[in-house]
């Protein structure tokens, strides 16, 4: 049980599903770690984003626990904890958490799930964005959360094998590199046109010497082709679309001197190891998830956004209005 401090013994906190999600609390994270500090804290998160935690963050947590959805309730039960944190606002990761026989639960009061809550903590009014989130989150425990930015250093092991995967990509050695990330899984409504994409390539290129990558999961491959078909005659970009997995990613973006990107994951993977990020919002709130820190935040005000829709049902303005000269001059 709780001791009498306050502070729990064995404290799971459930990470969010999505990797950008998980960048984001990773501040509020950082804070029950300080005002616990001889807690043992779990992070609980599932395989595509758990690795994240194998590179330095302020979170440090004692242990990560990959979870699989199918023997999550028998996992948490395993762990013997004492109290769970959920920066899950869905009712199942909350209805998992009961069943586990986890004696405290806390968690925001969304989706229902008050009843299966121990302590619920009343979601802020108004539009706050979604680091800030987490933290009312934590605040709502007693655990003074700053306002902070996600930081992540990677590993002198990850720097290295991402090194010798440019080298062997054809990254020539001391290149300056701007890494490109054109796809979101979200939806196609969120992409920047691939032609608008290679105009920029082709201008660092040309202009400026730069070495290209163009980053991503399997799913964006069909963007990157679209960007290389674009390319004018001359132009290369190092293509890594699908060949990374989180730990390389984060490495490969580590190297990169700039960083141009749709709302996405990899936009706030890129915030946090250091990276200036040029970040291209169309249907997405920037208010709520723009990447935390000195970074661009390339828009359109057009009449229809956000209206966060995976496609678009007119003609795809909020991005179409995004010239490729004025991404090119914010990196």
């Amino acid at each position: 049980m709780i001791r009498s401090e306050g502070a729990p013994r064995r404290l799971l906190v459930r990470m969010p599903n999505w990797l950008g999600d998980v960048v984001m609390a990773l501040p509020a994270l950082a804070a029950v770690r300080r005002a616990w500090p001889d807690a043992h804290i779990t992070a609980g998160a599932f395989p595509s984003v758990a690795p994240i935690f194998e590179e330095e963050t302020d979170a440090a947590p004692n242990e990560i626990l990959v979870l699989e959805k199918a023997t999550e309730r028998e996992q948490l039960r395993a762990g013997s904890f004492d109290a769970v944190l959920l920066l899950t606002n869905s009712f199942r990761t909350a209805w998992v958490a009961r069943r586990s026989a986890i004696p405290n639960r806390w968690g925001f009061a969304a989706s229902g799930r008050s009843l299966l809550l121990t302590k619920a903590v009343k979601r802020p009014r108004g539009q706050v964005h979604q680091s800030a989130y987490y933290l009312r989150l934590v605040r709502g425990l007693g655990i003074g959360a700053p306002k902070a930015e996600p930081r992540i250093v990677i590993t002198p092991r990850t720097r290295e094998r991402a090194a010798r995967f440019l080298e062997d990509a054809g990254v020539p050695p001391g290149a300056t590199i701007v890494g490109f990330a054109p796809g979101a899984a979200y939806g196609h409504a969120k992409r920047w046109p691939p032609e608008r994409v290679a105009r920029v390539v082709a201008r660092l290129t040309k202009e400026r010497g730069v070495t290209c990558v163009l980053v991503g999961a399997a799913g964006d491959r069909e963007a990157g082709r679209e960007i290389e078909s674009s390319l004018p005659p001359g132009v290369h970009a190092v293509n890594l679309i699908g060949r990374t997995d989180l730990r390389l990613l984060a490495g490969v973006l580590g190297a990169c001197r700039a960083f141009v990107s749709n709302d996405s994951g990899a936009m706030h993977l890129a915030a946090a190891v250091g990276v200036p990020v040029t970040a291209i919002f169309g249907p997405t709130n920037e208010k709520a998830t723009a990447p935390i820190g000195d970074h661009d935040i390339i828009l359109q005000q057009v009449f229809c956004r956000p209206c966060m829709l995976r496609e678009c049902p007119i003609d795809h303005r909020c991005m179409k209005r995004i010239g490729a000269n004025q991404v090119y001059e914010a990196v």
